[in-house]
């Protein structure tokens, strides 16, 4: 599970500005603005922890004073001297992110730990984040998991979300699919995409609960109107295979074309066979390719695969053997599973029509791409 801050940053905190910072952005004219700001300006001056937080937030977003990271940081330090959570928060992600200060993790370190330590929930799930990827401190998984129960009993959608995939892999704790369900359970009903689609994934499957592939698209659907690409993705392979709706190719290539516009690789892969097989369009051999190429260059190996074969046969409008062997060469040192022996049978039958030197320029290429794709091979 590769995990990213997924929190209130300073943007999001910016949000929550006072009604009167508000009101400056209705303000027609700039002197006007300066004035309705005044009042609030001098409360902060005055110590009013609160005024000095949305007047830090005033400057780095440029309301009604020209935007300026270091007066804003200047205020927020101020409240966050006071003890104000959120400007301790907001101070946090600035210097985790290095946004528009020079990254330092141990100040972020600092500053969450004095917001989680008054239960902020925001600050406890990137604690959680820091533990989780070892950025500012030693990895570890069990005070991840601390962090992101706190912040999870403080009902933060995305700690709720992260501690269930902790109680699934048995990372930082024992392993319990029950205590999973039960955290996703939680962070969907609050509108977490992931965890929607996490849900559909399990009443398809029917672990952790019963299996029940109506519910499951009752989820997708929760979270691909989000447009969670992922979930978008799920659609289609339901409607593509009948499972769960009614079967329907079209609505299938529907669901996968708005996933593979957002980047999903497997949806682009999908896509790619639709195109190459007339499932719920026309064939199009070159879309097909299109398609194929836009995921192998994600490096999914399924996609690779598909790739390769159409250079071998032609199919998708050029047949071109060191190419079909290139790609075949790359899918195959990162297959898994059941896929892996197939696809290196597949390289190595189009490798014995291959001159040598023709075999030479196909492994260059294949090792170039991989140069520049930081692949390590996993068989040869």
């Amino acid at each position: 599970m590769a995990l990213n801050i997924k929190h209130a940053d300073v943007e999001r905190l910016a949000a929550e500005v006072a009604v009167l910072i508000i009101g400056l952005l209705l303000c027609g004219a700039s002197g006007a603005a300066q004035d309705r700001l005044q009042p609030l300006r001098q409360a902060a001056e005055r110590g009013d922890a609160r005024a000095q937080y949305d007047l830090g937030v005033a400057y780095i977003r440029g309301e009604a004073v020209p935007r300026d990271p270091a007066q804003a940081i200047q205020w927020w330090r101020k409240a966050a001297d006071q003890g104000l959570a959120r400007a301790q928060d907001s101070l946090g992600v600035m210097y985790h992110e290095g946004r528009d200060v020079p990254q330092d993790l141990p100040q972020a370190l600092l500053w969450w730990r004095k917001a989680a330590a008054q239960g902020f929930s925001p600050a406890e799930n990137a604690l959680g984040v820091m533990y989780f990827n070892g950025t500012g401190v030693t990895l570890d998984f069990a005070q991840a998991a601390q962090w992101w129960r706190k912040a999870a009993n403080h009902g933060f959608a995305e700690a709720q979300n992260s501690l269930a995939f902790m109680y699934e892999s048995g990372q930082g704790v024992n392993p319990d699919l029950a205590q999973a369900v039960r955290w996703w359970r939680r962070a969907a009903a609050q509108g977490l995409a992931d965890a929607q689609n996490t849900l559909g994934i399990l009443y398809l499957s029917g672990r952790g609960v019963k299996r029940d592939p109506q519910e499951a698209v009752r989820w997708w659907r929760k979270a691909a109107a989000q447009r969670h690409a992922t979930a978008e993705g799920n659609l289609g392979v339901a409607y593509a295979t009948g499972d769960g709706v009614a079967r329907d190719p079209a609505e299938a290539v529907r669901w996968w074309r708005k996933a593979a516009a957002e980047g999903d690789e497997t949806a682009q892969h999908n896509l790619g066979v639709s195109y190459a097989t007339g499932m719920g369009v026309a064939q199009d051999g070159a879309q097909a390719v299109y398609w194929w190429r836009q995921a192998a260059d994600q490096g999914y190996a399924a996609a690779q695969h598909s790739l390769g074969l159409s250079y071998f046969t032609g199919d998708g409008g050029t047949r071109d053997l060191v190419e079909a062997y290139k790609w075949l060469d790359i899918a195959a040192a990162r297959a898994a599973g059941e896929d892996r022996q197939q696809f290196v049978n597949d390289r190595d039958g189009v490798g014995t029509n291959l001159t040598p030197a023709q075999l030479a320029g196909a492994e260059k290429r294949a090792r170039e791409w991989r140069d520049a794709f930081k692949v390590v091979d996993t068989i040869r």
